[in-house]
């Protein structure tokens, strides 16, 4: 896996890249999605993705899901995050227990993104189900 990173206009906002040519804007100002924001997207992203397949294999009739992230960084440098809570907002006609298991699958076996942030930070979860 490769990306590349380079300034956009100003040292402090940056567009970064991938291999296939996808984009997202960065930086440093407040002008973009911050970095350890980036950080916490890709963590819900992650789990998303798995939560939605898990849920699918599951037969389970997902219609819509959202992911609200909050997080504690240390004050000290470097600000590494202590606590990252995702409460997931799942639509649909879903069985509880299949969509506790979905979460507790992703978020313990299969996101790679959860997996590297839970060595630094506590990581906890929540869902509501919206029929």
């Amino acid at each position: 896996m490769k990306i590349s990173l380079k300034s956009n206009g100003s040292l402090n906002a940056f567009e970064a890249s991938n291999e296939a040519g996808h984009k997202i804007q960065l930086s440093g100002d407040g002008s973009a999605v911050g970095p350890m924001e980036s950080v916490l997207m890709a963590a819900a992203g992650c789990s998303t993705i798995d939560i939605v397949m898990i849920l699918g294999k599951m037969k389970q009739p997902l219609e819509n899901i959202e992911v609200k992230v909050s997080s504690e960084r240390r004050e000290e440098i470097p600000r590494t995050f202590t606590n990252i809570h995702l409460h997931y907002i799942l639509t649909g006609d879903l069985k509880e227990k299949k969509v506790i298991q979905a979460i507790d699958s992703s978020l313990e076996k299969y996101c790679s993104v959860s997996k590297m942030l839970e060595k630094s930070a506590e990581i906890t979860s929540s869902y509501e189900i919206v029929n």
